[in-house]
Formats: C-alpha cells, sequence, structure tokens
C-alpha cells in the first residue's frame, strides 16, 4: 500500500524529469571539459538520445537506475504497490534499452 495520497504522489512524480538531470548535466559539463561538443536530445535518432558526438558517430544515454533497472543496484528497487504495473513498466523499460541499437557507438551511463 502506498504510503503518500494519490495527490502528493502526483506532486512527486511531476517533480521527476527526462532532461537535463545532474548525473546527465555532470556528464555534459566533464566532456565539455574534454574539448568535446556535442549535440542534446536529437529527435531524429532512436530513443532521443541525452548526448550526441555526432563527429564520432557516438551516442550516450545517461539512465537513472530506477527507470532501468542496473544490476546490483541499490536504487533499482521495486514500489510495494502497484506491483504488475512496474513490472510492466521495468520490462518495457529495458526491452527498450536493447532496441536503441543503431549503427552509432552506444554508451550508457549508470
Amino acid at each position: 500500500m502506498d504510503k503518500l495520497t494519490p495527490e502528493h504522489r502526483s506532486w512527486n512524480m511531476s517533480r521527476i524529469f527526462s532532461a537535463n538531470t545532474k548525473p546527465e548535466l555532470a556528464v555534459r559539463s566533464l566532456l565539455h571539459k574534454m574539448g568535446y561538443r556535442f549535440r542534446l536530445h536529437r529527435k531524429d535518432l532512436p530513443g532521443k538520445p541525452d548526448i550526441v558526438l555526432t563527429k564520432y558517430k557516438t551516442v550516450i544515454f545517461v539512465h537513472g537506475c530506477f527507470w532501468h533497472r542496473h544490476d546490483a543496484c541499490q536504487y533499482a528497487y521495486t514500489p510495494k504497490s502497484r506491483v504488475k504495473f512496474w513490472k510492466e513498466k521495468f520490462e518495457g523499460n529495458i526491452e527498450r534499452d536493447i532496441r536503441k541499437k543503431m549503427n552509432w557507438k552506444l554508451l550508457v551511463g549508470k
């Protein structure tokens, strides 16, 4: 059973962003300091990668542990409520991650 009211849970979820997250900003800052230039969230590539190094035909996805279920990660827990929904959601995310293969080098940050 969820300990939060539906309104508070909705408010929490509305604060979770898909772009410009702290890990993504850290990777972008590091790449920029190293002299790499890149594009962000290109919609013409599968999965709309977080970072695109066009010169090197390389894409970088900065995945959150909760949503993408990294192995042996403490943040990859399953919520106690709506277990069936979450199981299907996480399996879909993992399957979509596998299908993102393209003719570019693929890096996934965890």
